[in-house]
């Protein structure tokens, strides 16, 4: 008996140090701080256990560049590509040359620190990190 309630005490904590963070730190990125979040910044996207750096430049273009490994499970886009960026409706969209099939897709972001949560319009969603 003592036994498992050991186990489901420890399975409890696990599950609540393991969960994520509650939004109440998280501010919604829109318009003029958005910008600021972004320009002159690296975004890094967590994408399938990789991190994929994107440079968003003041000029509003972009580039990319994927680690080797990462571009050896991409589906034949390239290693790398460039594409320009804009704030519409207090979302950050973009168009790349060649990936994402060269499709406009726009995201919503919020922010704790430099960590960023991001939903796509097409209601993708996931997080990356700001850099430098």
């Amino acid at each position: 008996m003592l036994k498992t309630a050991l186990m489901t005490a420890a399975a409890c904590a696990t599950l609540a140090l393991s969960a994520p963070a509650t939004n109440a730190a998280e501010t919604a990125l829109t318009g003029d701080a958005l910008r600021s979040a972004v320009t002159g910044k690296t975004v890094y996207l967590k994408i399938s256990g990789f991190e994929l750096p994107i440079q968003y430049r003041a000029g509003g273009t972009m580039k990319g560049s994927m680690g080797t490994i990462a571009a050896a499970f991409s589906r034949g886009d390239g290693s790398s590509d460039r594409g320009k960026w804009w704030i519409a409706d207090d979302q950050l969209c973009q168009k790349w040359s060649s990936w994402m099939e060269s499709r406009t897709y726009c995201y919503k972001l919020s922010r704790n620190g430099n960590a960023v949560r991001w939903v796509r319009d097409d209601g993708a969603s996931g997080t990356a990190r700001l850099g430098g």
